[in-house]
C-alpha cells in the first residue's frame, strides 16, 4: 500500500504529523475524521509494486532518500539539515510539478494501447507508472494502482482528483468499468482531450497575439506621454518659442497626470464597481443572468453554448450507448455542463420526461439551440436516438469549426480595428510633437522668424 505523509489538527489545536499507509488519499481523510483529526495536508511517499522492478528515475530517488529520513512523528531536524542543495530542488519540484493537459493525454493514450494489447488495468497501470516522468501525476496513478489492488474502480480515486480529471473523463472510465467495455471508453476519452486541447491552441492562438499587441501599444502611449512629451515642452521652454503643443497632446497629458495625482480615487472606483459585479454574480439570480450572457455575448456566445451542448451529447451518447435509458443518460451527463441556464434546460427536459412530455421542447423553446440540432433529435427519437446522436455530435463538431473560422476572421477585425485607433491616437499624442522637433519649425517663432 501507498505511505502518505500528513499533517492535521485536533480538536484541542494541536498540530499533528505522522507517516501511514493507506489504500488511499480518500480512506486516509475518513479514517483522520473519523478519529477527531482535522487534515492540513497529505503528501504521499512514492508507492511501487513489491514485484515491480526499481529503476531510477528523475526525482524519484532523491525523494525516497530524504522519505528515508522521516520520523513516525516528524522529520529529524538533525537529519533535515545534511540535505543537499540538489535534494531540495527536487523535493520542491516533486511536490509542485504541474500536471499538464498533454499528461493526461499521454497517459489516456497509453492506457488505451495497453488495454487494446489485452493488458489488465494492475499490469496496465504499473507499466505506465514505470514510463510517467511527471512525479505528481506518477503520485496519483499510484493512488488509483493502489485502489485498484485493493479491489476498486478506477474511477473511485479519479473522482477524488477532479483538479485532474474533468468530470466527463471520469464519467467515461466509470460507464467503461461498469458496463466491461473500458477499451471503447478510453478511445472516446483521447478524442475527447485531442478535441479539447486543439481547441485551446485555436482560441490562444487568436487572442493571445491581438492582446499583446493591443497591450505593447497602451504601454507605449503611456511611456510617450510621461517621458517624451515633457522632454519636448522642456525644449520649448529652453528656447523660447511661443509654439505650442497639439491641444490633444496636453489635454491627455493632463489627464494622465491628474490621474497619478489623484490615483486613489479611480482605484478606489474601479474597485467598488468590480466588487459590486462579484457581489452581483455571486447571488443566484446574478450568476444565472450571467452565465445567459455567455451564451447572448457578442463573438464567442455562440461558440460557448455549442461547445456546452456538445459536451453534453457526447456525454448522453456514450451513457446510450451502455444501455442506460434516456432519462438516466440525461440526469448522469448533466454533471459535464456547470452553465446554470443549460442545467435549468436540461431539469425541465427532465420534468418533462416524468409528465410524459418531449425532452427535446425545453431545448427548442430556450431559442439557443438550432433548429437543425432539435430536428435531429426529434428524428432520433422516431428512429435510433443513439445512432442519430453519433450524427449529431460529427454536426455539432463541424458547427463547432465554422464557429471558430467565423471568429478567426472576426475577431482580428475587432481587434485591428481597436488597435488602430489607439495607433492614431497615439500618432495624435506622440509621434506629431516629436516630428515637430524633428522638423524644427518652432525654432523660427523662437527667433521671432
Amino acid at each position: 500500500m501507498p505511505t502518505y505523509m500528513y499533517k492535521a489538527v485536533t480538536k484541542t489545536g494541536v498540530i499533528v504529523r505522522n507517516k501511514v499507509e493507506s489504500a488511499s488519499k480518500q480512506y486516509l481523510i475518513r479514517s483522520l475524521k473519523n478519529n477527531n483529526l482535522l487534515p492540513i495536508s497529505i503528501e504521499q511517499v512514492s508507492y511501487r509494486s513489491k514485484n515491480a522492478p526499481k529503476k531510477q528515475k528523475r526525482n524519484i530517488t532523491d525523494i525516497r532518500e530524504i522519505m528515508k529520513n522521516v520520523n513516525t512523528t516528524q522529520l529529524t531536524a538533525d537529519k533535515a539539515k545534511t540535505l543537499s542543495t540538489k535534494e531540495k530542488i527536487n523535493l520542491y519540484f516533486a511536490r509542485t510539478e504541474k500536471i499538464t493537459q498533454r499528461d493526461l493525454v499521454v497517459f489516456t493514450e497509453d492506457f488505451y494501447l495497453l488495454k487494446k494489447a489485452n493488458f489488465n488495468n494492475i499490469h496496465a497501470l504499473n507499466t505506465i507508472i514505470e514510463s510517467t516522468e511527471n512525479v505528481s501525476l506518477r503520485g496519483i496513478l499510484e493512488d488509483i494502482l493502489a485502489g485498484v489492488e485493493a479491489g476498486e474502480y478506477m474511477y473511485t480515486t479519479m473522482e477524488y482528483y477532479s483538479n485532474v480529471f474533468p468530470y466527463i473523463y471520469v464519467n467515461m472510465i466509470k460507464v467503461g468499468e461498469l458496463s466491461g467495455s473500458l477499451t471503447n471508453s478510453l478511445h472516446q476519452a483521447v478524442r475527447y482531450l485531442d478535441d479539447t486541447e486543439g481547441l485551446n491552441r485555436k482560441l490562444r492562438s487568436i487572442l493571445i497575439p491581438n492582446i499583446i499587441q493591443f497591450v505593447l501599444l497602451i504601454v507605449m502611449l503611456l511611456v510617450g506621454t510621461l517621458f517624451a512629451i515633457p522632454a519636448i515642452q522642456s525644449v520649448y521652454d529652453a528656447v523660447g518659442t511661443t509654439d505650442q503643443l497639439p491641444a490633444i497632446t496636453l489635454w491627455f497629458q493632463q489627464f494622465v497626470n491628474t490621474a497619478l495625482e489623484y490615483w486613489y480615487i479611480p482605484t478606489l472606483v474601479l474597485i467598488i464597481i468590480v466588487a459590486a459585479v462579484v457581489f452581483y454574480v455571486h447571488t443566484p439570480k446574478g450568476k444565472y443572468n450571467f452565465h445567459y450572457f455567455k451564451y447572448k455575448m457578442p463573438v464567442f456566445g455562440d461558440l460557448i453554448f455549442a461547445l456546452d451542448f456538445t459536451r453534453l451529447m457526447k456525454a448522453m451518447l456514450l451513457n446510450l450507448q451502455n444501455g442506460m435509458r434516456i432519462q438516466e443518460a440525461l440526469d448522469v451527463s448533466k454533471n459535464v455542463v456547470k452553465n446554470l441556464v443549460m442545467l435549468s434546460i436540461i431539469e425541465t427536459s427532465l420534468n418533462n420526461i416524468l409528465i410524459g412530455e418531449s425532452w427535446i421542447e425545453p431545448f427548442e423553446k430556450s431559442g439557443l439551440a438550432k433548429p437543425m440540432i432539435t430536428e435531429m433529435l426529434k428524428i432520433g427519437m422516431q428512429t435510433d436516438l443513439a445512432e442519430m446522436m453519433e450524427k449529431l455530435v460529427e454536426y455539432m463538431q463541424i458547427d463547432i469549426d465554422n464557429i471558430m473560422e467565423k471568429i478567426m476572421k472576426t475577431l482580428p477585425q475587432i481587434v485591428y480595428a481597436i488597435v488602430g485607433v489607439v495607433l492614431i491616437f497615439f500618432v495624435l499624442v506622440v509621434l506629431v510633437p516629436c516630428v515637430q522637433v524633428y522638423m524644427g519649425n518652432f525654432l523660427f517663432s523662437a527667433y521671432g522668424v
